[in-house]
């Protein structure tokens, strides 16, 4: 029977969903609870990971820090991970994450922008970190270019290198073929970070572990930005079902999903008409918020808007256009309408 490591991102990941309101409490309890299940590893920090809350990205209830070590007081088994996108997250940052109880952590750059990881991919090493590299939005590149980038990060030294579909926006095959080319070519473990927004998170996991993926990611009651994410156990299940070892108690983890994390949910993790047009256009999960407010701003639908941005092929951290792009979409309404440009 193979194995394979899954990553739980409920207290990363899943803040999106919850207008990242963690409390200590929270994170104690959703740590326990998947340290008792057997979960390995679990990621802990603002949505946009560490140094993330912001004006921009949305302010965290408390420092993410103070929740690293509440979580760090609560397991005995499990590593603690931190997701870190530079500039927004800084080595300085990176350094009180790992004093506060981290381990691990996942670099995160564009899927064409990998050059960007290097120092801190170095400094995460320096210090004794696991450091994994972590390609987003990889569904706006061909196999060849994501495997060019993910080379840079195994030279600047990643111990992993994971392919994420930010956007929810892939097929079974896209998965494959990138997946594939990766472990063809990789001498380093591989992994997938999926998004349901097509309603393919579990299935495309179970893609990427056919093309020899090495890890995969998931969350509890599948809580995540936009559709949320590959449900853990649901995705355990479906693991154990293809003969394939978690090294996870199925019950626990749906014990866990159903008996504390249920209680979080401001929202049901549903595919909406918003959540699916972001999959359907290939665009950021964060956008739907700032999408949302836009439309109701200039008398426009988000959907449009989001559509707009993926023909645009905009990328995470470009935020600040949408407003730009409504305005844009308006007076072109306008005109159309009447003849008269505003």
């Amino acid at each position: 029977m193979s194995r394979i490591r899954i990553i739980d991102t409920t207290l990363r990941d899943g803040s999106h969903a919850i207008s990242h309101a963690y409390t200590p409490q929270m994170v104690a309890g959703v740590a326990e609870a998947l340290d008792k299940a057997g979960c390995g590893t679990i990621e802990i920090s603002h949505g946009d990971g560490i140094g993330g809350s912001s004006y921009q990205y949305g302010f965290s209830k408390f420092d993410e820090l103070e929740l690293i070590a509440e979580a760090k007081r609560n397991i005995v088994n499990a590593k603690i991970a931190v997701l870190l996108l530079p500039g927004i997250g800084t080595v300085k940052r990176l350094e009180k994450a790992y004093e506060a109880g981290a381990t691990t952590v996942r670099v995160a750059t564009h899927v064409t922008e990998a050059d960007t990881a290097h120092q801190h991919i170095l400094y995460a090493k320096k210090i004794g970190m696991e450091a994994i590299g972590f390609l987003m939005m990889t569904h706006m590149a061909e196999p060849e270019k994501i495997l060019e980038q993910a080379k840079l990060m195994e030279s600047y030294g990643a111990d992993c290198l994971y392919c994420a579909d930010s956007a929810g926006a892939m097929l079974p095959d896209d998965v494959k073929r990138r997946i594939g080319l990766l472990k063809q070519n990789l001498s380093i473990p591989v992994g997938f970070h999926a998004h349901n927004n097509l309603g393919l998170a579990i299935g495309n996991s179970l893609a990427a572990v056919e093309a020899g993926a090495d890890c995969l990611d998931s969350t509890l009651m599948g809580i995540g930005a936009s559709a949320g994410n590959a449900q853990h156990e649901v995705l355990a299940a479906v693991m154990q079902k293809a003969g394939i070892e978690t090294g996870e108690d199925l019950n626990l983890l749906m014990d866990a999903a159903e008996d504390i994390v249920a209680n979080y949910l401001n929202r049901p993790i549903i595919i909406d008409k918003y959540a699916l047009t972001i999959g359907y256009a290939g665009v950021y999960g964060s956008f739907f918020l700032h999408a949302k407010r836009a439309a109701e701003k200039f008398g426009l639908d988000a959907r449009d808007i989001l559509v707009e941005l993926g023909r645009m092929k905009t990328v995470g951290g470009q935020e600040d256009m949408i407003v730009d792009v409504a305005y844009r979409m308006q007076k072109q309404k306008h005109a159309e309408k009447t003849g008269v440009e505003l």
